[in-house]
């Protein structure tokens, strides 16, 4: 299927080009590597009380700020870096939440090395496989459900930062652990079925 701004999608990426680009190509792709879905918790994480628009034009000077999202390189972040980062005009500079990036790449570590894997925990809440759910264009998503509440809580207790339940589930739904696009979108496995 050719990407056109004829097809139907779902309302909120509107008409902005790397906002449809970012609806029609990655979000709510099942992502299971363990880099890419770090990387991606960490910006959900510097979203928040900001819009998602904000961190899509900023995401490639973040991956050049945290040295391409490497859980190892951040983890060994020193107050001088803390220091570069939030002097860096590129990215969402604020001190919480880079200081918790390091925290969170720490906990990260530590689940790689204990066992089973980031994405394989991650997915375990979900069974191994995304949540379909069956929205109508327009219909709110959920801010956060009872799943995005234990794995937040879960993450919280492993030393993970900036993972409250409503970042969580906007994760969930960005990595694919959650198919929230509309049934009249093109990307909800009930449309293809209908074409």
């Amino acid at each position: 299927m050719r990407l056109t701004a004829e097809l139907p999608r779902c309302a909120w990426p509107g008409t902005d080009p790397l906002y449809l680009e970012y609806h029609d190509t990655e979000w709510g792709v099942a992502e299971r590597d363990d880099r890419a879905l770090f990387e991606m918790l960490l910006l959900e994480g510097f979203q928040a009380g900001l819009s998602w628009i904000t961190i899509l034009r900023k995401r490639e000077n973040f991956r050049r700020a945290f040295d391409g999202f490497e859980p190892e390189k951040i983890a060994r972040y020193t107050p001088k870096k803390i220091e570069r980062l939030m002097a860096d005009e590129g990215i969402v500079r604020n001190r919480l939440k880079c200081e918790g990036a390091v925290l969170s790449a720490r906990a990260w570590l530590q689940m790689m090395e204990e066992g089973p894997g980031f994405s394989k925990h991650l997915w375990g809440f979900v069974g191994g496989k995304p949540i379909v759910n069956h929205l109508k264009k327009g219909d709110p998503a959920p801010a956060e459900t009872e799943i995005s509440r234990a794995l937040s809580k879960d993450l919280k207790t492993r030393g993970f930062k900036f993972v409250g339940p409503t970042i969580v589930y906007a994760f969930m739904q960005a990595v694919g652990m959650v198919n929230d696009h509309a049934v009249t979108c093109f990307r909800h496995p009930e449309f293809k079925k209908r074409t």
